[in-house]
């Protein structure tokens, strides 16, 4: 065979190769031209009381269950954080505070999305000590010379720490206890210090003395010493994702398993 001929012949079998792939291709279904289809996600941010962590945590998968397509992110802080990280337009879609003061705060400057506010869950109020303390037994034994530390969230920026503000001051040990005071970040921090002895006591919600092991619960303060604990919920108006954001604020409301986790971790339903 001349070098011409194989030449052409070659050419021939290359261009009839292209030929082949280019009807193969034509013929296959888009879905099957990429090696997976990802579904589109939405992701919804939810700043949330610091002592709502457990909770939330145990709810997220339940509602992937029924949303896989909605990717939940968390942002645990003290509620008075939280309120200002919104006003100053941080992305949150939902916003759920340990006190109706902060909610009302951005209601008043037009930040919510009208008819989402609504009252989600109570909780009380607790003492407590490490689980092996035996140095504390009522809110008077505070001012015991053994009792060296007290740990509390923030007043003005925690609502645990203004509600055990409140209780201290009506059962007059407040000033007594200045001395002794060690404040926190947020309700869990108090917690982590009762937890690792670094303080002798702390007053917490009771929420948070269930979820931990190394802390027992002293006493429970009298609600009728300090204001109603309401965690109300409420969807921000800048949201990108309002409908999304409304369903899910819906599902804690209506999904019993979510309702059950809340109960368990030592919470109690609005309305209840």
């Amino acid at each position: 065979m001349s070098f011409k001929r194989i030449l052409a012949f070659s050419c021939w079998l290359f261009f009839a190769c292209l030929l082949v792939i280019g009807c193969n291709q034509a013929n296959t279904p888009k879905s099957a031209t990429t090696n997976s289809t990802t579904a589109q996600t939405t992701t919804l941010t939810i700043s949330a009381a610091a002592s709502l962590k457990d909770a939330l945590d145990a709810i997220k998968p339940i509602y992937n269950q029924s949303n896989p397509s909605l990717n939940l992110v968390y942002n645990f802080g003290s509620s008075g954080a939280l309120q200002q990280q919104i006003e100053q337009g941080a992305k949150v879609d939902v916003f759920i505070s340990a006190a109706t003061k902060q909610i009302d705060a951005l209601a008043k400057k037009g930040l919510l999305v009208d008819g989402t506010k609504k009252d989600l869950l109570k909780n009380q109020l607790v003492l407590i000590a490490p689980q092996k303390s035996t140095n504390i037994s009522s809110f008077q034994d505070l001012t015991s010379p053994q009792i060296k530390k007290i740990a509390l969230g923030e007043p003005k920026s925690v609502p645990a720490g203004h509600y055990a503000q409140q209780v201290l001051t009506s059962l007059k040990l407040a000033d007594k206890l200045k001395g002794k005071v060690v404040y926190a970040k947020d309700v869990r921090q108090a917690l982590n210090y009762v937890e690792s002895g670094n303080v002798d006591a702390g007053l917490v919600y009771l929420s948070d003395a269930k979820s931990s092991s190394k802390v027992k619960v002293v006493t429970t303060a009298p609600e009728n010493i300090h204001s109603p604990i309401i965690y109300p919920i409420a969807v921000i108006k800048s949201s990108k994702n309002i409908n999304d954001a409304k369903d899910f604020e819906q599902f804690l409301f209506i999904n019993n398993e979510a309702r059950n986790i809340f109960e368990k971790y030592g919470f109690v339903l609005a309305g209840k």
